[in-house]
């Protein structure tokens, strides 16, 4: 499995969030869709059972790193335009890197959203398009990433993965989202948890790339980091 630390592990804003949520209900279980499930691991809480389902596409090297967890209890992939999820049938979506190597990404959002009930959260990390590393990523030839992967990410690490970045996988992208949808962000933080984070050849790249830019695309961070409330009322919009 990868060594991008899983939110279970960070015990960070994630697991704060999802308390604080389950403080004062009678919850016996949480229901957690695990979307990108070929990184992170589901959370995990005391004294609240967790069921995870994950859902991805269906590419090689996320395959072989599905195939090897044994914490979920069901996981699908391939087009996730038409994944098959019931709605409102999970308490959490916990969205791992996927929206900045998908096409049509707003679409595979909008269906995970209608498996979420109300109330519920997304905690969402992906890959900042408006960063260096985004762009870095984006611009590279894929028989050049291949070629780079081995030298520019943890071992282990599934990939490389497509390279997408439809304007959805930066924050504009995604507050423009939300607001369109009456979802309320609730955190909204920027880290660097990458290739830009190593003292390797990737960190050296999205340094020069951000000089290349004049610091248009900042090296200061690659990853976006959200906390995504959806309302308990079907007409509740923020204003």
């Amino acid at each position: 499995m990868s060594e991008v630390k899983s939110v279970a592990q960070r015990g960070d804003l994630f697991g704060q969030r999802l308390r604080e949520h389950c403080a004062g209900q009678p919850i016996r279980r949480l229901d957690v869709l695990v979307a990108g499930c070929a990184y992170d691991e589901p959370l995990v809480l005391d004294h609240i059972e967790t069921r995870a389902t994950g859902v991805d596409e269906d590419l090689p090297a996320i395959r072989k790193a599905v195939e090897e967890r044994a914490d979920l209890v069901a996981w699908s992939l391939g087009d996730l335009r038409g994944v098959a999820l019931p709605p409102r049938s999970f308490d959490v979506i916990q969205l791992s890197f996927l929206l900045e190597r998908v096409h049509h990404a707003e679409l595979v959002l909008d269906r995970l959203l209608r498996a979420l009930r109300p109330g519920g959260l997304v905690l969402l990390r992906m890959r900042d398009r408006r960063s260096a590393y985004g762009l870095l990523d984006r611009m590279t030839p894929s028989f050049l990433r291949r070629l780079l992967w081995p030298v520019m990410v943890p071992a282990g690490t599934p990939g490389p993965l497509p390279a997408v970045y439809e304007p959805l996988a930066s924050s504009d992208g995604l507050h423009a989202f939300c607001l369109s949808r009456g979802l309320m962000i609730t955190d909204d933080r920027r880290s660097t948890s990458g290739p830009a984070r190593s003292r390797r050849i990737g960190a050296v790249a999205v340094a020069m790339m951000s000089n290349l830019t004049s610091g248009r695309f900042p090296s200061s961070h690659d990853e976006i980091t959200m906390v995504i409330r959806k309302p308990q009322h079907h007409f509740a919009r923020l204003i």
